[in-house]
């Protein structure tokens, strides 16, 4: 009994002790990181559109591929494989990795390359035939529950493989988990990152902070569960030859923290339909006409937009106090609401000045995007790069959207492209004060740049030229020089 008794504080001393140095080495940790990356140079302040200079191995380059200008893609024809947890199918609003892959498939097969792609439906309602188009091969291989069947899509890749093997094989994320990357037989495989558990933890952290800040902390039982699944990812992560990163902050977390080699770390940014998301502010005075928002009138000074799922993790509820706060001191100013989720309902309360829109279609989001003054974004996940932005971006908008590396690394170089806030409603309230005291020939002039910006990084052939170099690259010594003659 004694024995017992005196046991029992001390285990409980000994966690919290252990979980205050794990909370003491994450904050420290992220401090270090997102203070002083080292491993990619940050762009240049005065927001020059100027390429960046690079000569020699790209393997070596510390810079995103797209700021680097290749040539014909009649190199050589390449064979891929692709693992992808879902493809967008009529029926179902595609999420961002589906969106992506599609651009970027779709492109590679356009250049002539030959893309098997091993997925599963986004709509998993009916059965889907598979899609063959050109050289573009789309299997779809669900399991009952309507995710990727990882076994049946092995071996249909494998069976594919027979009259000609495939290139290299490529993953989006852990559609093709580290024990079955380690089991494929050649070639090597390579994973894009769409966000990894290192800015996870970052994420769940803030938001613990935000919505509970003086709540009963549930730190210690999310820092107990997150330094371990953090190490296992960092052990699992050499399963993969080669690592695209979407963002330069990833790439800095990948060489920086995880350890990963960085000849074998690559930064390749999402790019956009810029055939579909086009400046075109007639579609945007349609838009507007469609829906019953006033256009340039005494009444409206100002239009801002939010479009995506109106989930917590989103930003909405630091959207909706902050808009609260710009409607009572700004009456003359509206926002537009695009999009599905919980949070609907709660912006319906500050009508007029808000119009809550629903789900739109991927053909009306560029004239949603023409139809609005500022996009705001106040996602309070700093994981990935988000699409939203560089649609709106490539229609002429500049953005209101949190300070986060991914964002102010990568996407709002500078001033002269938007405003930046923290993760909390005053600093989300000073930027769109800041939007408002501007007005609109400013926004129209920072929309500009923001449009220069985008075309000059975020476009689908952008992406896809990269994407295409690389698996030369990883196929041939040879074409990872740069420039080659025939690049531009």
């Amino acid at each position: 009994m004694g024995g017992n008794g005196s046991t029992a504080p001390t285990k409980r001393s000994s966690c919290r002790s252990s979980s205050f140095y794990l909370f003491a080495l994450l904050i420290t940790s992220l401090f270090f990181f997102f203070a002083y990356p080292s491993h990619r140079p940050f762009e240049n302040p005065a927001g020059s559109e100027q390429p960046v200079l690079f000569s020699g191995d790209l393997r070596d380059a510390t810079i995103p591929w797209n700021k680097l200008c290749f040539g014909s893609s009649t190199l050589e024809k390449l064979k891929l494989a692709v693992f992808s947890k879902k493809w967008p199918v009529q029926g179902a609003a595609p999420g961002g990795m589906e969106r992506h892959a599609f651009t970027l498939y779709s492109a590679l097969a356009a250049m002539g390359h030959e893309v098997h792609v091993y997925t599963a439906p986004s709509d998993n309602r009916r059965p889907h035939p598979d899609v063959v188009r050109g050289t573009l091969h789309v299997h779809f291989v669900p399991n009952d529950s309507g995710s990727l069947n990882l076994s049946l899509a092995v071996q249909s890749s494998r069976r594919d493989a027979r009259d000609k093997p495939f290139d290299y094989v490529h993953t989006e994320s852990v559609s093709l988990p580290p024990w079955r990357a380690r089991t494929m037989t050649a070639p090597d495989v390579a994973v894009t990152w769409h966000g990894i558990w290192y800015e996870s933890m970052h994420s769940t952290l803030l938001e613990d902070l935000l919505w509970e800040p003086r709540g009963p902390s549930g730190s210690d039982p999310f820092l107990r569960e997150a330094m371990p699944r953090l190490v296992d990812e960092i052990r699992f992560f050499p399963s993969y030859a080669n690592h695209i990163c979407i963002s330069d902050s990833a790439g800095d977390a990948l060489v920086n923290v995880y350890g990963i080699p960085p000849r074998n770390v690559h930064v390749i940014l999402n790019g956009v339909d810029h055939t579909r998301f086009v400046h075109d502010p007639a579609a945007g005075i349609r838009f507007r006409n469609k829906h019953g928002v006033p256009s340039n009138d005494n009444a409206t000074t100002l239009v801002m937009g939010v479009a995506g799922r109106l989930v917590r993790d989103k930003g909405h509820p630091l959207l909706y106090e902050a808009f609260s706060t710009i409607a009572a001191r700004h009456p003359s100013v509206l926002l537009l609401v695009a999009g599905d989720g919980p949070w609907a309902k709660r912006y319906e309360e500050l009508r007029p000045r808000v119009r809550v829109l629903g789900p739109l279609g991927p053909a009306e989001l560029s004239d949603f995007y023409n139809a609005v003054d500022v996009f705001v974004n106040p996602t309070v996940r700093p994981q990935g790069l988000d699409l939203t932005l560089i649609e709106a971006m490539h229609c002429g908008k500049p953005l209101v959207t949190t300070n986060f590396p991914s964002i102010k690394g990568t996407v709002v170089v500078n001033g002269g492209l938007g405003y930046l806030h923290s993760p909390n409603v005053r600093s989300l309230v000073e930027a769109m004060e800041a939007a408002v005291r501007d007005g609109r020939e400013a926004l129209r002039r920072k929309g500009e740049a923001c449009r220069a910006h985008a075309r000059s990084m975020f476009t689908a052939t952008k992406m896809a030229a990269s994407y295409e170099r690389f698996f030369l690259c990883m196929k041939n010594k040879k074409y990872c020089w740069y420039p080659l003659p025939t690049d531009c």
